[in-house]
């Protein structure tokens, strides 16, 4: 029996995935921010599980984990991509990796391209995308090593081919929209329906995003798993 929730950071307009085995009695969260710790612990309090481990689909720029703080308080590993120079993961990733909680497992799958080392995780029918596709968008490619053509690639021939009634579950979604499908983007995605790797390339490098206001001391304190201190 699986616990599941979909927490949502209003400042940052972020989405927290918390996935628990209730038999088992363990958990991972997908993504935490600083400011809902309190939040996440009492979560696992009341469901009596164990957090083993905390996931983040890549280092973000426009809020600080709590990943370390985590860490401290539960015990749990914290993991992110091999590639994304971390200085503080117990685990790095990599493609085709399977992360286990309880009797259950998340499968890794690299889809770079918002930044070099962006992750994504399939749970049976779920597939939690960071900021690599979104609801009617896709992540912006100009920071931390973004690479537009990388993310076509993982969108067409990473996610694209599972199954249409997979369901997407982002990373961020500002009109706080909860959840998608593989079959739905595919479809009707604006930025990436009917549109050829040359023409999604040039349609984001014409792109001019505002920086994030929290840019650089979030990516600072991220690549130490939000550990502010150091």
């Amino acid at each position: 029996m699986i616990y599941f929730r979909q927490l949502f950071d209003v400042e940052s307009s972020s989405y927290t995935y918390l996935l628990g085995d209730l038999k088992g009695h363990e958990a991972l969260l997908i993504d935490p921010v600083l400011e809902h710790m309190t939040l996440y612990l009492s979560l696992l309090d009341e469901q009596d599980l164990e957090l083993c481990c905390v996931l983040e689909t890549h280092i973000h720029a426009d809020h600080i984990t709590c990943a370390a703080q985590l860490r401290e308080q539960t015990g749990a590993r914290v993991m992110v991509s091999g590639l994304a120079g971390s200085t503080c993961a117990d685990v790095e990733l990599s493609d085709g990796d399977e992360v286990h909680f309880g009797r259950e497992s998340v499968m890794v799958m690299a889809t770079p391209g918002h930044t070099s080392a962006c992750i994504s995780y399939l749970w049976e029918d779920r597939l939690f995308t960071g900021d690599a596709l979104l609801i009617g968008a896709c992540g912006r490619t100009d920071l931390q090593g973004g690479d537009p053509g990388a993310l076509y690639d993982s969108i067409t021939h990473k996610i694209w081919p599972l199954p249409g009634e997979t369901l997407i579950y982002p990373g961020h979604d500002d009109r706080k929209r909860h959840v998608s499908s593989v079959e739905q983007e595919r479809e009707s995605n604006p930025i990436l329906t009917g549109k050829s790797r040359d023409e999604f390339v040039a349609i984001m490098s014409g792109l001019r995003p505002i920086a994030p206001r929290f840019l650089d001391r979030a990516v600072h304190a991220n690549h130490r798993c939000g550990n502010i201190l150091i």
